[in-house]
């Protein structure tokens, strides 16, 4: 009975401490929830307040932002208005002018009707009085003209003489002068050696015995060889030696590259060859782009197409009367640089053009037309300056000088190819240019004797004084220099010397 009494109790209990708890969690939550509620109601009254202010702000703002806009366009409306005010005035003046060049334009039309009639009445007395004299004297007019000046020449001849001379002394003295300044200082700053290539190259062999495999069975491997190199192998009786011949030098410098390494080798076969000789010419085309490339640098000439920097290497293995035409070109390219130095023209443009003046050369065994025409047609290809083009064109004299730059390049052309010891020529060639330079000479009136001397860079002609007067040698010693230029090629100048001598001779008996 306590037992059950005990439970029911713990029961009783167990249900009150429930209800207490349940009802203390109930008021817990209540507090909460109300704190909560004034927690929120405290944001959205400090929301409303911060809302209020940044509204305050951006009011302020936009105030500030309006008055300053008005004021800069207030601003631009002044500045539009004197500009207007101004433009007026200009065209109100434009107008005046206008019309002063109107009246004046009208008044000198009116002056040229007035002197092309005037003109036409002068022209008529003068007809009138050509025709007058003409009947008068029974001569026509080209032959009264033509007797007045010989009349006139000879009773001025001493005159003129003096007056040709005086002129000639002192300007040649001016400009000879500042031409030697020029050209002294550019000669001065550049001294390059010069070194020829001939029309064969020697190869040395270990021994004789290496012809015998060369040649092969039965030419079989010489055969071979000048098939695939395009030269001709010459084995003759010189000792441990032979000789490759071509026109082509690019041609002759793979061909040598390649037997000097078959020599190396000791494998000559037919095979073997073209392998050697594929190597060779890529060898050679390296060979080609880094003289390519070294020459621009040294130049101080950049941006080049790496095809170009190509074409102008071979001009490494590319000769002109015994002058290597690469090293023409870069010593060309240092005088060209410093004549515009002198002259103040235009230094790069004089430099390229110099450098770039001969690159047709590389290609033209391979394309038809002057070294000059391929020239401009391969620096028009890889987009090069019309300015250098125009300098690069007239070295020869094809095309006219258009710009101070391109008779920079002729000049610099001429020094390179005129000083001693830069080129050579046959002596067939070079006996020809004399005795066409005396025959030239020899072939005007009064020419007594002409003698080419100073290797073709002077013609001392002799005239018969009673034929030919000191006015007509001059005359004559410039027609003579007119057929030289137009009639032969040669590089440098030459120089016509007329020598008119009277001689008075009496014996006393």
């Amino acid at each position: 009975m306590s037992l059950k009494l005990a439970l029911l109790l713990a029961l009783l209990a167990a249900s009150a401490g429930i209800g207490f708890g349940y009802l203390l969690r109930l008021l817990i939550s209540l507090g909460k929830k109300g704190s909560m509620e004034l927690d929120i109601k405290q944001m959205e009254l400090s929301s409303k307040e911060e809302a209020q202010r940044i509204i305050l702000e951006a009011e302020a703002k936009g105030d500030e932002i309006i008055n300053k806009s008005q004021t800069e366009f207030r601003e631009r409306e002044e500045r539009a208005k004197k500009t207007e005010d101004r433009l007026v005035k200009k065209e109100e003046l434009l107008d005046k002018r206008q019309l002063d060049l109107d009246k004046e334009f009208e008044d000198i039309e009116k002056k040229a009707q007035e002197t092309g009639t005037f003109l036409e009445k002068a022209e008529t007395l003068i007809k009138a009085r050509q025709a007058e004299l003409a009947k008068v004297a029974g001569l026509s007019q080209s032959e009264a003209k033509n007797e007045l000046l010989k009349i006139v020449e000879k009773e001025a001849e001493e005159d003129i003489l003096i007056r040709m001379q005086k002129l000639e002394t002192e300007g040649e003295e001016r400009f000879e002068t500042r031409a030697k300044e020029v050209l002294s200082t550019a000669i001065q700053r550049l001294a390059a050696s010069t070194a020829g290539a001939m029309m064969s190259t020697s190869v040395t062999l270990p021994s004789d015995e290496m012809k015998g495999k060369i040649i092969g069975k039965e030419g079989r491997n010489i055969k071979a060889f000048e098939r695939v190199t395009g030269v001709e192998v010459i084995v003759d009786d010189t000792p441990n030696s032979i000789t490759l011949s071509s026109f082509s030098s690019v041609r002759r410098a793979i061909a040598k590259l390649a037997l000097e390494n078959l020599i190396a080798d000791g494998r000559i076969q037919p095979s073997k060859i073209e392998e050697m000789v594929e190597d060779a010419t890529q060898e050679i085309n390296k060979i080609i782009k880094d003289k390519g490339e070294q020459a621009a640098i040294e130049c101080e000439i950049y941006n080049l197409d790496p095809k170009l920097i190509s074409i102008l290497g071979r001009l490494h293995f590319r000769t002109s009367y015994g002058q290597n035409v690469l090293n023409h070109s870069i010593e060309m390219s240092h005088l060209a640089g410093m004549i515009a130095i002198e002259l103040g023209a235009n230094v790069a443009v004089a430099r390229a053009g110099a450098l770039l003046h001969d690159i047709g050369k590389a290609l033209d065994h391979e394309v038809s037309g002057t070294h000059v025409d391929i020239g401009r047609r391969i620096l028009q290809k890889f987009n090069i300056s019309e300015d250098v083009i125009k300098a690069m064109q007239s070295h020869h004299e094809e095309y006219p000088y258009e710009t101070v730059e391109s008779i920079i390049v002729q000049t610099a052309d001429a020094i390179s190819g005129s000083r001693p010891g830069a080129r050579r020529d046959t002596a067939e060639r070079y006996i020809k240019r004399l005795e066409d330079l005396e025959a030239i000479a020899l072939s005007f009136e009064g020419v007594e004797k002409a003698y080419a001397l100073a290797a073709g860079r002077e013609v001392r002609v002799f005239v018969l004084p009673e034929k030919v007067t000191d006015l007509e040698a001059k005359k004559l010693a410039r027609d003579i220099a007119i057929r030289i230029e137009n009639e032969l090629k040669y590089p440098g100048e030459i120089k016509v010397n007329v020598i008119r001598e009277a001689r008075s001779v009496e014996f006393a008996r």
